[in-house]
């Protein structure tokens, strides 16, 4: 009887040695997920997604996650090369594309990359001017992404977006911008404005050059403007009239006369 117990004793343990190793042989990982495998220390590969096997006790598995990744750049403090210093943040995008060169390569891929983040957008910022970084952040974004891909291609990583979220300025910079923008302000008003009457000038010696061919037309112009006026009841008028139009009264009433006079004879 006591060999029976000893012998399902030892079937049961040797069934859970067995189910341990199975288990610790099947491994699974995610579509977004690879397991980067090392045979007693030596790189073996990346495996997955999906179910397969390992050998225990020999193979280790690392899982990478292969999505996109997005990493804040904390505010920093830098000078620009017009001397006005700034604290910009950034956002910045990656993704593993080599789950081996992101274990193999680098210690710690994800630190390594919020690092050379840090490094490389106060190097840019101190290599542009301030107007270049708030008219043309977009150039600045390019050329942020594309050194720090540059300097994480080594390490299996791909930067595909880098941009420049917060620009702070001074309170002193912020003034002076200000009082900047309301001079600009002015100038253009005071361009447009002067177009204005440049045109209003010129339209005006137009119409004189058309009246003055005209005399009829200098005539009908002073009637219209007497009846624009005379809208206006409890105005007093004072109308200028041409030298030309009494010449012609005159001369029409010395006719008259002249012709009476002849014709009393």
């Amino acid at each position: 009887m006591e060999n029976v117990l000893g012998w399902f004793t030892t079937c049961g343990v040797g069934a859970l040695i067995l189910l341990a190793l199975a288990s610790s042989a099947i491994k699974i990982v995610q579509e977004y997920e690879r397991g980067v495998i090392f045979r007693l220390g030596r790189l073996v590969g990346a495996k997955g997604p999906g179910l397969f096997f390992i050998i225990p006790f020999i193979d280790r598995m690392v899982k990478v996650d292969l999505r996109v990744v997005t990493l804040d750049v904390p505010s920093q403090e830098a000078i620009t090369r017009d001397n006005v210093t700034i604290k910009v943040s950034a956002i910045l995008y990656y993704r593993v594309i080599n789950p081996s060169d992101a274990i193999v390569a680098v210690e710690d891929f994800r630190r390594a990359t919020w690092n050379i983040a840090q490094t490389t957008l106060r190097n840019v910022l101190g290599q542009s001017e301030l107007d270049e970084l708030l008219a043309q952040r977009e150039k600045v974004n390019q050329k942020l992404q594309k050194i720090i891909d540059e300097s994480t291609e080594p390490w299996g990583i791909k930067v595909s977006i880098v941009e420049v979220k917060d620009v702070e300025l001074p309170q002193t910079m912020q003034r002076a911008m200000a009082r900047q923008a309301e001079a600009e302000r002015e100038k253009r008003a005071k361009i447009i404005h002067a177009e204005g009457e440049k045109a209003a000038a010129q339209q005006l010696s137009e119409a004189a050059s058309i009246l003055s061919s005209q005399p009829a037309g200098v005539q009908l112009r002073y009637l219209q403007t007497l009846t624009e006026i005379a809208v206006e009841k409890n105005s007093t008028i004072v109308f200028p009239v041409p030298v030309e139009m009494l010449q012609a009264l005159f001369s029409n009433m010395t006719s008259k006369g002249s012709n009476s006079g002849d014709g009393a004879q």
